[in-house]
């Protein structure tokens, strides 16, 4: 069987992460092989780099400087473990990808999306999901979760005001409607098993998974 790659995208609080464990166990209760990753790490240099980038008490990064940190930690995030994985015939699902650092980087109006997109075609020669999943919740959801998980102890980027999470809401807004044919917007106000079953319908009518 060939392998996939499947990305979950969000903004905080979506439930993406649940989602990615979720279809994992479920995939591998169906016989597949999986791979679970996230971003950033997944790998020894991007997870110390996701330490650079999320210690609250860290130094401070200007978009930019965000933005080449990502795409170091994608770059040997993808050549050390994704593309493999997927050469060896797994799914891999990744909590967060490309997409995020569009949205959060490119959401912000500091980066172009072109300038985005040609450091992943220098770190990662472009390569892209078979199928991401855009978890949509409201506000209120998002902020009760976030304040449910985290407290008051937020991650430097996650602790941002509202204003800057919902210019990265309508940044993932713009990828999807740019790309429908690889971004699939789930609704994911409903309780997490409610959820995972259209996640899964959406990975059956995309992928071909057997329902």
């Amino acid at each position: 069987m060939a392998g996939y790659f499947i990305s979950f995208e969000g903004g905080e609080g979506c439930g993406k992460s649940t989602q990615a464990r979720m279809l994992a166990e479920a995939l591998e209760a169906r016989g597949i092989s999986t791979l679970l990753t996230r971003e950033p790490g997944g790998t020894a240099g991007a997870e110390a780099i996701r330490e650079l980038l999320l210690d609250p008490q860290g130094t401070g990064w200007g978009l930019r400087a965000e933005a080449l940190l990502f795409a170091a930690a994608r770059s040997d995030h993808v050549a050390q473990l994704i593309a493999p994985a997927i050469g060896e015939g797994k799914w891999v699902i990744c909590d967060r990808f490309l997409d995020s650092s569009r949205a959060y980087q490119g959401g912000e109006g500091g980066l172009p999306d072109d300038d985005i997109l040609q450091l992943h075609r220098i770190g990662s020669s472009g390569f892209k999901p078979d199928l991401t999943l855009l978890i949509d919740v409201s506000p209120e959801i998002a902020e009760l979760r976030v304040s449910m998980r985290d407290g008051d102890e937020r991650d430097r980027i996650g602790g941002r005001d509202a204003a800057f999470h919902a210019r990265v809401a309508a940044r993932f807004d713009e990828i999807a409607a740019d790309e429908p044919g690889r971004v699939v917007r789930i609704n994911g106000d409903a309780s997490a098993e409610e959820v995972h079953h259209i996640v899964l319908a959406a990975v059956a009518e995309r992928l071909g998974l057997a329902t």
